[in-house]
Protein backbone atom coordinates (compact mmCIF):
# COMPACT_ATOMS: atom_id res chain seq x y z
CA UNK A 1 0.00 0.00 0.00
CA UNK A 2 2.53 2.28 0.65
CA UNK A 3 4.38 2.09 -2.49
CA UNK A 4 1.11 2.57 -4.04
CA UNK A 5 1.13 6.03 -2.32
CA UNK A 6 4.66 6.74 -3.35
CA UNK A 7 3.52 5.90 -6.93
CA UNK A 8 0.92 8.37 -6.80
CA UNK A 9 2.25 11.36 -5.17
CA UNK A 10 4.85 10.84 -8.07
CA UNK A 11 2.34 11.15 -10.95
CA UNK A 12 0.21 13.98 -8.93
CA UNK A 13 3.66 16.01 -8.71
CA UNK A 14 4.43 14.89 -12.11
CA UNK A 15 1.47 16.33 -13.70
CA UNK A 16 1.12 19.17 -11.30
CA UNK A 17 4.51 20.40 -12.50
CA UNK A 18 3.68 20.15 -16.01
CA UNK A 19 0.75 21.88 -15.59
CA UNK A 20 2.88 24.94 -13.86
CA UNK A 21 5.64 24.70 -15.92
CA UNK A 22 7.99 23.58 -13.35
CA UNK A 23 10.73 21.10 -13.32
CA UNK A 24 8.66 17.74 -13.64
CA UNK A 25 11.71 15.32 -12.49
CA UNK A 26 12.56 17.42 -9.83
CA UNK A 27 8.95 17.89 -8.33
CA UNK A 28 7.90 14.03 -9.03
CA UNK A 29 11.06 12.92 -7.34
CA UNK A 30 9.33 15.29 -4.48
CA UNK A 31 6.48 13.09 -4.81
CA UNK A 32 8.00 10.04 -5.23
CA UNK A 33 10.35 10.01 -1.78
CA UNK A 34 8.12 12.18 0.35
CA UNK A 35 7.92 9.64 2.90
CA UNK A 36 11.55 8.28 2.49
CA UNK A 37 11.77 6.93 6.33
CA UNK A 38 8.07 5.91 6.53
CA UNK A 39 9.12 2.23 6.38
CA UNK A 40 11.78 2.89 9.34
CA UNK A 41 9.14 5.23 11.76
CA UNK A 42 5.53 4.19 10.95
CA UNK A 43 5.51 2.27 14.20
CA UNK A 44 7.04 5.42 16.21
CA UNK A 45 5.55 8.05 14.23
CA UNK A 46 6.54 11.13 15.68
CA UNK A 47 9.84 10.42 14.38
CA UNK A 48 8.54 10.31 11.27
CA UNK A 49 11.05 12.82 8.86
CA UNK A 50 13.53 12.99 11.11
CA UNK A 51 15.69 10.09 9.20
CA UNK A 52 15.05 11.73 5.88
CA UNK A 53 18.02 14.48 5.82
CA UNK A 54 20.73 11.56 6.64
CA UNK A 55 19.17 8.95 3.86
CA UNK A 56 19.01 11.46 1.29
CA UNK A 57 22.23 13.11 2.17
CA UNK A 58 23.43 9.97 1.63
CA UNK A 59 21.99 8.99 -1.83
CA UNK A 60 23.30 12.64 -2.85
CA UNK A 61 20.41 15.05 -2.23
CA UNK A 62 20.89 18.60 -1.46
CA UNK A 63 20.02 20.53 1.72
CA UNK A 64 16.95 22.13 -0.78
CA UNK A 65 15.58 19.39 -1.97
CA UNK A 66 15.58 17.95 1.92
CA UNK A 67 13.68 20.74 2.91
CA UNK A 68 11.38 20.78 0.11
CA UNK A 69 10.49 17.21 1.51
CA UNK A 70 10.29 17.65 4.78
CA UNK A 71 7.68 20.34 4.25
CA UNK A 72 5.07 18.13 3.79
CA UNK A 73 4.92 17.61 7.48
CA UNK A 74 4.93 20.84 8.42
CA UNK A 75 2.57 22.06 10.95
CA UNK A 76 1.19 18.47 12.10
CA UNK A 77 0.98 17.88 15.98
CA UNK A 78 1.82 14.23 16.08
CA UNK A 79 5.39 15.05 14.36
CA UNK A 80 6.80 17.49 17.28
CA UNK A 81 10.08 18.91 15.45
CA UNK A 82 7.69 20.17 12.70
CA UNK A 83 4.38 21.09 14.66
CA UNK A 84 5.41 24.74 14.81
CA UNK A 85 6.53 25.11 11.22
CA UNK A 86 4.82 26.82 8.21
CA UNK A 87 4.82 25.94 4.72
CA UNK A 88 5.85 29.26 2.70
CA UNK A 89 6.78 28.07 -0.91
CA UNK A 90 4.54 27.25 -3.79
CA UNK A 91 6.56 23.64 -3.98
CA UNK A 92 6.00 23.18 -0.14
CA UNK A 93 1.85 23.42 -1.04
CA UNK A 94 2.75 21.37 -4.06
CA UNK A 95 4.14 18.42 -2.38
CA UNK A 96 1.43 18.82 1.03
CA UNK A 97 -1.86 18.97 -1.42
CA UNK A 98 -0.28 16.43 -4.39
CA UNK A 99 0.51 13.68 -1.61
CA UNK A 100 -2.75 14.01 0.56
CA UNK A 101 -5.60 13.98 -2.70
CA UNK A 102 -3.92 10.93 -3.79
CA UNK A 103 -5.66 9.36 -0.93
CA UNK A 104 -9.25 10.31 -1.52
CA UNK A 105 -9.09 9.43 -5.50
CA UNK A 106 -7.44 6.12 -4.32
CA UNK A 107 -10.07 5.67 -2.01
CA UNK A 108 -13.12 6.71 -4.59
CA UNK A 109 -11.65 4.32 -7.13
CA UNK A 110 -11.45 1.69 -5.03
CA UNK A 111 -14.98 2.33 -4.34
CA UNK A 112 -16.17 2.86 -8.28
CA UNK A 113 -14.74 -0.67 -8.71
CA UNK A 114 -11.09 0.42 -9.12
CA UNK A 115 -11.97 2.64 -11.88
CA UNK A 116 -10.21 6.07 -12.47
CA UNK A 117 -10.24 5.47 -16.59
CA UNK A 118 -13.67 7.84 -16.30
CA UNK A 119 -13.26 9.66 -13.04
CA UNK A 120 -14.34 12.87 -12.67
CA UNK A 121 -13.56 16.12 -11.31
CA UNK A 122 -17.56 16.71 -9.94
CA UNK A 123 -17.58 13.19 -8.38
CA UNK A 124 -14.65 13.41 -6.17
CA UNK A 125 -15.91 17.48 -4.80
CA UNK A 126 -18.51 15.67 -3.88
CA UNK A 127 -16.51 12.91 -2.05
CA UNK A 128 -14.45 15.95 -0.84
CA UNK A 129 -17.33 17.80 1.00
CA UNK A 130 -18.43 13.99 2.35
CA UNK A 131 -16.26 14.49 5.54
CA UNK A 132 -17.37 10.81 6.53
CA UNK A 133 -15.59 9.54 3.29
CA UNK A 134 -11.79 8.52 3.79
CA UNK A 135 -12.90 10.68 6.62
CA UNK A 136 -8.62 10.65 7.32
CA UNK A 137 -7.60 12.98 4.37
CA UNK A 138 -6.91 16.11 5.82
CA UNK A 139 -9.16 18.22 3.52
CA UNK A 140 -7.56 21.34 4.26
CA UNK A 141 -4.04 20.40 2.82
CA UNK A 142 -5.79 19.61 -0.23
CA UNK A 143 -6.97 23.40 -0.22
CA UNK A 144 -3.22 24.23 -0.11
CA UNK A 145 -3.10 23.68 -3.90
CA UNK A 146 -5.38 27.40 -4.10
CA UNK A 147 -2.19 28.58 -3.11
CA UNK A 148 -0.83 27.86 -6.41
CA UNK A 149 -3.38 29.51 -8.09
CA UNK A 150 -5.91 26.52 -8.74
CA UNK A 151 -9.32 26.05 -7.71
CA UNK A 152 -9.57 22.54 -6.29
CA UNK A 153 -11.63 21.39 -9.32
CA UNK A 154 -8.47 22.08 -11.25
CA UNK A 155 -6.66 20.63 -8.98
CA UNK A 156 -8.41 17.78 -8.93
CA UNK A 157 -8.93 17.20 -12.78
CA UNK A 158 -4.50 17.44 -12.89
CA UNK A 159 -4.52 14.89 -10.07
CA UNK A 160 -6.78 12.47 -11.74
CA UNK A 161 -5.02 13.23 -14.62
CA UNK A 162 -1.68 12.48 -13.72
CA UNK A 163 -3.01 9.31 -11.61
CA UNK A 164 -5.06 7.79 -14.28
CA UNK A 165 -1.39 7.56 -16.34
CA UNK A 166 0.01 5.12 -13.84
CA UNK A 167 -3.35 3.33 -13.16
CA UNK A 168 -1.81 -0.22 -14.55
CA UNK A 169 0.98 0.08 -12.41
CA UNK A 170 -1.21 0.61 -9.69
CA UNK A 171 -3.95 -1.78 -9.67
CA UNK A 172 -6.83 0.69 -11.17
CA UNK A 173 -8.45 0.88 -14.33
Amino acid sequence: QDIIHYLESEAVMRQLARHLKEDENYWAMLGLLHDTDWGITKENVETHLTKVPEILKKAGFDDEFITNLISHGYGFEELPHLAHKARTEKIHYALAASETITGLIHAYALMRGKRISDMEPKGLMKKFKDKTFAAKVEREIIRECERLGLQLEEFFRIAIEGIKKIKDKIGLI
